[in-house]
């Protein structure tokens, strides 16, 4: 193994081309970029800083206040495992299109007061966001393949700009719209803004996708069974388990310490807002010096202590430990290079997101889960926080193995 992690990102010499390099069609990308990460992450966190409040205004029972937080990752396993045989059909922007659209179909549904409409509603954002999830490095590396740090990097400050927002509006919009539900259906706007502005790009890329040959099929099992399948897919597993368990229940450990509501929320969007230069330093020292392996240690062991802040430091502390987690999750875009240079082409690097997605959103929804029922069971939150810092421990060994990896023809499982 080499001593120093040159990033595969930092390779230009290999992987697809941009398919066109036209100023229109690149500014058309990059929008699209740009929104459809603004939109990805607003429908989980605007939800949030809700749960006290949605339960009292609705009035529904423990089951669903422990299975509400875990939908998210619950459905991106499910409906995850459809963008394959869906992106051959239409193509990754006709994907990431019909994506749009559902979120924002869902998340408008959320709107009418009752229960099944805000679990109906949540699957069906749900399911837009997951398709989005799966497509996007592939959409990344087919039209920015000389550039896919930088747009990865972009995407993933987007997601946390969305979240950032959410987290801290989501209460005082709430009380504008004058109940939770109408407030979390707000939210649906901004993907309505992504799917008008990606219409555009959709018409010039199938005029484009028509000139080209239609590409073979490679499928999620077969990687499996590979070495690089099993590392990427634990990596990605360990990492949204606690992005997601973290996300569905900062507010309300910070709330059963006698904080309130709008202020957790604010706490919640100061985590998502550190993400922000969190990204950017990662990335940079990955870019600019090889250091894919040392921004996987930092984020591991950062995460670790702003768990181990909320075990042991005072509440008045609650907002150092968000800024060491906001630091911890930026290792969200690591993986994702990861994955984006995990094959030789578009359709093995959609196969590969296919599979550390689905199995890793199915796995990770024990994270809110498993936190929301062992509070029920033990009315404290040390437990569940305690086993996430071992899941960090995990992170940091899975990241130094991964962080090794180069683009070629994944080993085979002995």
């Amino acid at each position: 193994m080499p001593k120093k992690d040159k990033p595969a990102a930092d390779d230009h010499g290999s992987g697809p081309m941009p398919r066109s390099t036209s100023r229109g069609f690149m500014v058309l990308s990059l929008l699209a970029v740009i929104l459809v990460g603004l939109n990805l992450r607003a429908g989980i966190t605007s939800a949030s800083p809700l749960f006290l409040d949605l339960q009292e205004f609705l009035g529904y029972g423990p089951f669903v206040v422990a299975l509400l937080p875990s939908i998210p990752t619950l459905v991106f396993a499910v409906a995850g495992m459809a963008t394959v045989r869906l992106t051959r059909k239409l193509g990754l922007s006709g994907t990431i299109l019909l994506a749009l659209c559902v979120l924002g179909a869902g998340l408008g549904l959320r709107a009418l007061p009752t229960t099944w409409a805000l679990l109906a509603g949540t699957v069906a954002a749900m399911c837009g966001i997951a398709l989005c999830n799966v497509a996007m490095p592939s959409f990344i590396r087919e039209n920015f393949a000389d550039r896919t740090s930088m747009m990865t990097g972009m995407y993933t400050i987007t997601m946390s700009v969305g979240a950032t927002a959410a987290s801290a509006l989501s209460v005082p919009l709430a009380l504008a719209a004058g109940s939770p539900t109408l407030g979390l259906s707000t939210w649906g706007f901004l993907a309505l803004a992504a799917v008008l502005a990606f219409l555009p790009f959709m018409v010039m890329a199938r005029s484009e996708r028509a000139a080209t040959p239609s590409p073979s099929s490679v499928s999620p099992l077969s990687l499996i069974r590979t070495r690089r399948g099993v590392v990427i897919t634990g990596l990605f597993t360990v990492q949204a388990l606690m992005a997601y368990a973290m996300m569905s229940w900062l507010p309300s450990i910070l709330i059963s310490r006698s904080m309130s509501p709008a202020d957790a929320g604010i706490i919640l969007g100061m985590l998502q807002a550190v993400t922000i230069p969190a990204t950017m330093l990662s990335l940079w020292l990955v870019n600019k010096y090889g250091m894919l392996r040392g921004a996987f240690i930092m984020c591991s062991v950062m995460v670790a202590a702003g768990l181990a802040g909320m075990v042991w430091l005072p509440l008045s502390l609650a907002w150092l430990c968000a800024v060491a987690m906001g630091v911890g999750f930026s290792v969200f875009p690591l993986v994702l290079l990861v994955i984006s240079y995990s094959g030789d082409t578009s359709e093995e690097t959609t196969a590969m997101s296919t599979l550390a997605q689905s199995v890793g959103y199915l796995v990770a929804t024990s994270g809110p889960f498993g936190m929301g029922l062992l509070y029920s069971l033990s009315g404290d939150w040390t437990l569940p926080l305690l086993l996430l810092i071992l899941v960090a421990g995990t992170q940091l060994w899975l990241g130094v193995v991964a962080s090794g990896y180069r683009r070629g023809t994944p080993q085979r499982v002995q």
